[in-house]
């Protein structure tokens, strides 16, 4: 049986149940054949002390919109992903709103991935640029 969009986004979104993903609010709201977006409100859970969004928050929603992309691309019933190496670069402050991280393959290899995922507020200003490179391992049996 094939799963839905919405079905497909639930399970993720379940998946993020009592991790940093809850603690953050992020959520997985879109996905297409190459891409991968996910959500995060701005709040003053995610400042940094002068009330602007925390990189360090900016970067673990970019990590885990290109891992969860990685994901739903690879058969997970034999294999799992595991994230190498992050980037970010931070253009833009924001203060509140939502910001989306939008997660594209540059490489999508049998074991290395590379994503480019763009972070942006709700009126599409970049805010930061993030790479990340993925393995996929199989799983022992």
């Amino acid at each position: 049986m094939q799963l839905s969009k919405k079905d497909i986004l639930k399970r993720a979104n379940d998946a993020s149940k009592n991790t940093l993903l809850e603690t953050l609010d992020i959520q997985m709201v879109d996905f297409g054949d190459d891409y991968l977006i996910a959500r995060m409100p701005v709040t003053p859970k995610v400042h940094q002390p002068d009330g602007v969004l925390h990189g360090g928050a900016t970067a673990a929603l970019a990590e885990t919109c290109g891992s969860f992309a990685a994901h739903l691309f690879t058969d997970t019933s034999k294999n799992f992903v595991r994230g190498l190496e992050i980037t970010a670069n931070h253009l833009k402050a924001v203060k509140d709103g939502f910001v989306y991280a939008k997660a594209t393959f540059i490489h999508k290899g049998r074991t290395t991935q590379l994503l480019d995922i763009r972070v942006t507020d709700e009126d599409d200003n970049l805010i930061s640029v993030c790479r990340l490179s993925t393995i996929t391992l199989p799983m022992k049996a």
